[in-house]
């Protein structure tokens, strides 16, 4: 039985990085805004306020969702491109959507941010050598892991 939780399923890794690849993993990145925004066409504030699963997060708390994890990513990015093997910290991404500004804000904020930060997180995506890809950050649940890790879950997450 498919998982409702994951439409497109789980996040599976890949352990061979190859640069067509990556670029695969970038442009659904790049994709991400304009996909959310066709999406969400037309839908009115009650379509918004309804979970889009049983127990899940109403449309609206997912549309908010979205700027706040990719915001996160954006700035793991750059802490591991400036720093040896820096020490990120997680986010209680479910107290975040529970929180009154993702339960009731208008969306078009959200939707106007995630679409600047992704022009200036694949403008930096693109810039990146392979070695970039290879430097690592130290997640406090998941111990070291390389950039190229943290692109294939985003590169995941936009369309799950």
């Amino acid at each position: 039985m498919t998982d409702v939780r994951y439409p497109i399923g789980k996040f599976q890794r890949v352990e061979n990085v190859t640069p067509e690849f990556r670029l695969e993993c970038i442009k659904n990145i790049k994709e991400t805004p304009a996909k959310l925004k066709a999406a969400i066409a037309g839908l009115n504030n009650a379509q918004l306020d309804t979970p889009y699963r049983e127990g899940g997060w109403t449309v609206r708390q997912v549309v908010h969702h979205l700027p706040d994890s990719h915001l996160n990513a954006y700035v793991r990015f750059k802490l591991t491109l400036t720093e040896d093997t820096p020490a990120i910290k997680t986010y209680e991404e479910h107290l975040w959507a529970e929180l009154f500004d993702a339960r009731t804000a208008p969306i078009e904020p959200s939707l106007q941010l995630l679409e600047s930060l992704h022009v200036r997180w694949v403008m930096l995506l693109r810039s990146m050598t392979e070695g970039d890809f290879l430097r690592k950050f130290n997640h406090p649940e998941n111990g070291i892991l390389p950039l190229d890790n943290l692109l294939q879950i985003y590169g995941w997450h936009g369309r799950h």
